[in-house]
């Protein structure tokens, strides 16, 4: 998919301050932290995504007393991707200096209440950020949550099992759509991120994969049932084998 970028020109960003709002970089990004909200929110027209970038500026300027926006990418549910700090200067939103020197951050509109689960179109909008700070940045291939190095609940359970799963972009109707490899995941990981896209690929080793490449919710809980009936078939085979060596004996 085109990524759908909004500058900081387009969305009415402040000036960041000096000198800090204009560190850089040391080195190369070694990958990508997703992040959510941690607050309530609300889904809204995507007129007023703006107003909320800007808001959370605000608050992060004049509440916390940070030089700008403190992440790199913003991506509302809408699927567009608004710049924060950007590619070249450092982030603030990671946890300390070392963290945000070491990977972007990227924050979807999701919080904690309210509105949790990301929409397909804003799953697309954060695949495209990904591809682009890996390709523009240069990012690493590494991904993960907020969580990952820093005590934090963020990016949340169901964006944090996307990230798990690979990032997956979730299937669309009108156009075939890159799956990301899952050959390295568990079942359980699958599963989950199963629960919070409309589709994903199956595990390579699942024993319906040729006739069913990809799972929804109802997947799972068919491979569970699949599963129980198959070892109940063994275990009524294994006491049919035992009473026939009783007879025998």
């Amino acid at each position: 998919m085109a990524l759908k970028l909004v500058s900081r020109s387009q969305w009415g960003a402040r000036a960041y301050r000096m000198p800090n709002g204009g560190t850089l970089y040391s080195g190369k990004r070694g990958g990508i932290k997703l992040h959510y909200l941690g607050t309530a929110y609300a889904d809204r027209p995507h007129a007023q995504c703006d107003d909320y970038v800007r808001q959370i500026q605000a608050q992060h300027m004049d509440g916390n007393g940070w030089s700008d926006i403190g992440y790199s990418f913003v991506v509302c549910t809408h699927g567009y991707v608004y710049e924060g700090r950007g590619l070249r200067r450092r982030n603030s939103a990671n946890g300390n200096t070392t963290l945000n020197n070491q990977d972007y951050a990227v924050l979807l509109l999701v919080g904690s209440s309210g509105l949790t689960r990301p929409t397909d179109a804003q799953l697309h909008g954060a695949r495209d950020a990904i591809d682009y700070v890996r390709r523009e940045g240069p990012a690493g291939s590494w991904l993960g949550g907020h969580r990952d190095g820093y005590a934090t609940s963020c990016p949340g359970t169901a964006v944090y099992a996307w990230v798990k799963a690979g990032a997956p972009r979730p299937k669309s109707t009108n156009t075939e759509q890159e799956e990301a490899p899952m050959a390295d995941l568990t079942k359980h990981d699958v599963a989950t991120a199963a629960w919070f896209t409309d589709i994903i690929q199956a595990p390579t080793d699942a024993p319906d994969v040729q006739t069913n490449p990809n799972w929804t919710p109802q997947s799972y809980l068919r491979s569970i049932y699949n599963a129980a009936v198959r070892t109940e078939e063994k275990v009524d085979a294994l006491l049919a084998a035992v009473a026939e060596l009783k007879k025998e004996s």
